[in-house]
């Protein structure tokens, strides 16, 4: 199916590594400009070698996206670059940091959600005038944590369940704009961080079969790939008449009984 992506330039924030380099390779592949925000400036450069090798139309900002003015700079270095066009924001960029209701503090947990949460609205805040301009669309990637609850990790939950409450109030605040705004939903995406998150427990290869053991399709791991051909299909305007929706890529484990 064409979607329609061609010559449509689209933010992803976190999109050096992991989900969001994923969901850049789908959107280049449809023939999107792909703009790259990261923090990471060798793994950011590395990825936008790889995307543009045999064609591909993909620029970056680096920014560290916890600090407000970073945001601001980062819309502003990527509309430089594209002259003002902007058709679509994926808010990516976060991580489960585990900062706890017993062992956390409010120190780390406001750092928490501005690593997590409040990017996600600084992002489109200053990406919305050239979203407005285009009719674009903006997709936030969440976790199945919001709905689910973990453990542990209370600022990340709080920021989820936020990413999941924006995500409703902006396809409302937006629709005389015509902007859409949909939220893809992730529980266990094999990435370089969930790797390294593994790799730091005692025996990683049975906590992983555990974990997978869980996940009522197939019993495996969802692929960055599949995360972003949902996001792909809902910044396209084949998915003209959705907005506002909580989208579950995750192979059943937050709604479907594991027993079965």
């Amino acid at each position: 199916m064409n979607l329609n992506l061609q010559d449509k330039v689209i933010l992803i924030t976190g999109g050096a590594k992991g989900i969001g380099e994923g969901i850049a390779r789908v959107l280049v592949g449809e023939g999107a400009t792909v703009a790259l925000v990261d923090r990471d400036e060798a793994a950011l450069q590395q990825t936008l070698a790889n995307l543009t090798t045999g064609g591909g139309r993909a620029i970056g900002a680096v920014a560290d996206l916890t600090r407000p003015d970073d945001c601001q700079r980062a819309v502003d270095d990527v509309l430089a670059q594209t002259g003002g066009q902007l058709h679509g924001l994926v808010n990516n960029a976060g991580v489960n940091d585990g900062v706890s209701l017993t062992s956390g503090s409010y120190d780390a947990f406001m750092t928490s959600l501005h690593r997590n949460v409040v990017h996600y609205y600084l992002m489109a805040h200053h990406a919305l005038p050239a979203l407005k301009m285009s009719r674009g669309a903006i997709v936030n990637i969440t976790s199945k944590v919001a709905e689910t609850g973990q453990g542990g990790t209370s600022a990340y939950a709080a920021a989820n369940g936020g990413r999941n409450a924006l995500t409703r109030e902006w396809a409302v605040e937006l629709l005389p704009n015509g902007i859409r705004v949909n939220a893809v939903v992730v529980a266990e995406c094999w990435t370089p961080l969930y790797e390294n998150w593994l790799n730091t427990l005692p025996d990683p290869a049975a906590k992983l079969q555990q974990i997978t053991a869980n996940i009522p399709l197939e019993n495996r791991m969802t692929t960055p790939t599949e995360v972003a051909n949902t996001v792909a299909f809902l910044l396209s305007d084949r998915s003209s008449h959705t907005t506002g929706q909580l989208i579950h890529v995750d192979g059943g484990y937050t709604h479907l009984d594991r027993a079965i």
